[in-house]
């Protein structure tokens, strides 16, 4: 049986070949301990401190400010707890988003209930976030705002560079995450003007179980975990040397593919839309018109549950109604809820992200599945 044509991949992407090539010999000849100090060792550490240059490069930053972690939550809770206990204290009062990750959200309600204040922004009805609201919501006792680069359901992209013209100025670090716009878009530290960052390596064809926080030269940060002193004491345990090492290649790959692979994102995308606008009426796009990544396109589909479109179309297209990490609830979204959208649209919305992988033939054999799909449900 031929494969379903893969759309999720905001949620994971396949190890780019390449990818795999690099890893392969430090899981089978260059097995050594990264802290030792004998030739193996040795062998280890030149490569993950070539992945962490890589890394660097990607995002405008300087490999010293790069911390390897083992996936973009782990990163997101170094960063935000990180900060919280260097300046508990001197500060109390902390800021993020509505639609932010789980990984970002719940460390901000756990220092919440830790006795931090807490403001979550609201977004309006593309999911954008109000640079307006961050100087409103912004103390002196603030320590931390956290606005996502890009949203992984919608894929609106977030005023990042303006909240950090409004924080920073006020002493307040700023943190993004950016997992999620990594290869799709343009990243760089100082242009956004953030002083933390989170990449996760499965959203740009790396492995699973590794990501990066960059950390700005001077920003407080204190330790989450206690151990030995690799990653500057910040993430202490022995590295995860092959997974580095492909965080790194994907990283080198990412950075000389963007200019092709931004607008072949774009098309891809808006072939799906243009396919299903077509056909479907009252089909309704759920976030940014333009201040969206290149690749996501969550629709609403009237008169059906988005759930069971992917469920009903599911031998030819893998897709999901929203972030991987949810895939088992049954209430709509909260990304859309933040967004005021109607209960009936949020309840047919799919989130459909496309990759350099697939090729026109796919993405039109899969806008014509969930139409087929979606033409069956209704007559049921």
């Amino acid at each position: 049986m031929t494969e379903p044509v893969y759309l999720d991949y905001n949620a994971t992407t396949p190890i780019d070949p390449q990818v795999a090539d690099a890893i392969v010999p430090f899981l089978r000849e260059h097995f050594g301990n990264p802290s030792s100090a004998h030739i193996y060792g040795r062998r280890a550490r030149e490569a993950v401190e070539r992945a962490r240059d890589e890394v660097a490069r990607l995002i405008g930053a300087t490999a010293e400010e790069i911390v390897f972690t083992g996936c973009a939550t782990e990163a997101n809770n170094l960063a935000i707890q990180g900060v919280a206990r260097a300046l508990r204290g001197a500060k109390r009062h902390l800021i993020t988003s509505a639609i932010e990750h789980p990984s970002v959200l719940q460390p901000f309600l756990r220092l919440q209930e830790d006795g931090w204040d807490l403001t979550i922004l609201p977004v309006d009805r593309n999911g954008w976030v109000d640079p307006a609201d961050v100087a409103r919501a912004v103390r002196a006792d603030t320590a931390l705002v956290s606005v996502m680069h890009a949203n992984n359901e919608t894929g609106t992209i977030q005023p990042v560079a303006e909240i950090a013209a409004i924080a920073r100025p006020h002493g307040v670090l700023v943190h993004t995450d950016a997992a999620q716009s990594i290869g799709k878009i343009a990243v760089n530290v100082d242009a956004l003007g953030v002083d933390l960052l989170t990449l996760a390596g499965h959203k740009f064809y790396a492995p699973k179980g590794v990501g990066a926080l960059y950390v700005r030269r001077g920003i407080p940060m204190a330790s989450v975990l206690v151990g030995a002193e690799q990653e500057r004491g910040l993430r202490p345990g022995t590295e995860n040397v092959p997974a580095i090492v492909g965080l790194g290649k994907a990283a080198e790959l990412a950075r000389q593919r963007l200019p092709e692979a931004q607008p072949r994102l774009r098309q891809l995308r808006d072939l799906l839309h243009g396919l299903l606008l077509a056909q479907i009426p009252g089909l309704v796009l759920n976030g940014h018109l333009t201040e969206r990544l290149p690749n996501t396109l969550n629709v609403s589909f009237p008169d059906i549950d988005g759930r069971a479109l992917l469920q009903h179309a599911s031998e030819r297209v893998a897709a999901s109604v929203g972030a991987a990490c949810h895939r088992d609830g049954h209430e709509v979204s909260g990304v859309l809820a933040a967004m005021s959208v109607p209960p009936a649209q949020a309840r047919g919305a799919a989130r459909l992200s496309v990759g350099l992988s697939l090729s026109n033939d796919d993405v039109q054999q899969a806008a014509h599945a969930l139409i087929a799909a979606w033409r069956q449900l209704k007559q049921n």
